[in-house]
């Protein structure tokens, strides 16, 4: 580290930066959860537990479909980021509109393939006639909002990338707003039950849409639209970029559904465990989040910028920032665990199983936070391939091998493998991150 670097490493204005993105994040993602909690907050207050129970499997579906898109949403900000860096606005407005050509293309196959998708939900749901009655009702409409939902992780990644958290933030509040008040009209006005839930969430996709490109447009200006932006040529590397980004996403989602799947097979206990303990992986996921958007986008604008001093300075102002906030959490883990766990179930017996489990939620966010935030400066960089490249080995080299040795501690040997998979991830990226320090690398 040069005397230079570390004379800066206290820059105010630097650390200011990174809060003013991350704090908008992190309640961006609090309230993000929020659509799919009134709708099943109105379903809940229906005559019979079908409506929710039916709603609940055609949401999930839906969810993770759009979850498994989620790499435009990355790639969107770091391509955005490092236009707003170089200053160029032809590239400024090629990352958005290249952006919301492929989402809505996405979104339109998706509908394309809606029966097939739903035959196949229906399935593995395995429900109850008068269930699976439902989840057709409910997903059937809510796919139509899928070419508005993508684009929408477009729209978003780039307004990150852009540095505009808190116009993404109020956004968000105000779609929920929206979908809770149509959710309240729709079904308690006009009685259109579980059709008027799914509704009311397609319109606020569309609502967000909308009010994200305006906000878009109104930072571009006069947006020139030149056609070869949309040709095999310009769109290849952001195909493979999106690519290589889809495959980390999905190594990540098959490791956490093989945790799932296999705490099942230990028992019902463990899966419930399993359950509560994914709870608090996605609490911290919401705080850590934030932190890593921040590094998105602020070493995206160095990246652009060619200043790779700058991107060492903003990867040590975040780091500390996401040291910080995984030190909180785990102190309030520490001092509100059992607390917190009282709240997710009031079953006895599995309050006091928990108890063996804590050691794992302290050490989560002091473990996870490494590879959150390196996943973010990655993304800046627009180093999509390390990041996959770092997922698939730390997964079969790590995770894997690591829960066959830990195979004797059963549902802990699980956790156990999980802690080492979070690890070697943070010391995968983060070695790779100071080769491309030491060979100068970084803004190539």
């Amino acid at each position: 580290m040069t005397p230079t670097i570390l004379s800066n490493f206290f820059q105010i204005s630097l650390h200011q930066k990174i809060i003013v993105i991350a704090i908008p994040m992190i309640l961006s993602n609090v309230t993000t959860p929020l659509m799919g909690m009134v709708d099943t907050a109105v379903l809940g207050h229906m005559q019979g537990t079908y409506f929710l129970a039916g709603a609940s499997v055609a949401a999930l579906i839906i969810t993770q479909l759009y979850w498994l898109c989620g790499f435009l949403r990355m790639t969107s900000t770091g391509l955005s980021a490092q236009a707003k860096g170089s200053k160029d606005k032809d590239q400024l407005s090629q990352s958005l509109f290249q952006g919301i050509v492929i989402g809505f293309m996405l979104g339109c196959i998706l509908l394309l393939f809606k029966d097939g998708i739903l035959a196949l939900g229906l399935y593995f749901a395995n429900a109850t006639p008068v269930i699976e009655e439902v989840i057709s009702e409910y997903f059937s409409t809510r796919i139509w909002g899928a070419p508005a939902a993508i684009v929408n992780l477009a729209l978003i990644g780039w307004l990150i990338g852009q540095q505009q958290a808190k116009q993404v933030l109020l956004i968000q509040v105000f779609a929920n707003l929206l979908n809770l008040a149509l959710n309240l009209w729709f079904v308690f006005g006009l009685g259109l039950e579980v059709f008027g839930v799914a509704l009311a969430s397609v319109i606020a996709e569309y609502f967000i849409a909308v009010v994200s490109l305006f906000v878009a447009l109104n930072i571009i200006g006069k947006p020139i639209i030149q056609k070869k932006w949309f040709s095999i040529a310009y769109l290849q590397p952001l195909l493979s970029l999106n690519g290589n980004t889809f495959f980390r996403n999905l190594i990540l989602q098959a490791c956490i559904a093989f945790l799932i799947f296999k705490g099942v097979g230990f028992g019902s206990t463990s899966a419930a465990i399993n359950a509560i303990l994914m709870q608090f992986f996605t609490l911290i996921a919401l705080g850590l989040d934030g932190v890593a958007y921040a590094a998105e986008a602020l070493v995206g604008e160095q990246k652009g910028d060619k200043n790779a001093k700058g991107i060492i300075q903003v990867t040590l102002h975040g780091l500390l920032w996401s040291s910080v906030v995984a030190v909180f959490y785990s102190l309030v883990f520490v001092i509100w665990g059992t607390d917190i766990i009282s709240i997710i179930t009031d079953q006895k017996t599995l309050q006091l199983e928990m108890q063996d489990y804590l050691i794992f939620v302290y050490c989560l966010p002091l473990i996870a936070h490494w590879c959150f935030f390196f996943d973010g400066v990655f993304v800046g960089l627009t180093r999509a391939k390390a990041m996959r490249n770092s997922m698939l080995l730390c997964a079969l080299a790590v995770y894997f091998p690591a829960f066959w040795i830990f195979l004797s501690y059963a549902n802990q040997g699980l956790w156990m493998a999980m802690l080492l998979f979070l690890f070697f991830r943070g010391i995968s990226l983060g070695g790779y991150f100071i080769y491309l320090c030491r060979y100068h690398r970084l803004t190539s």
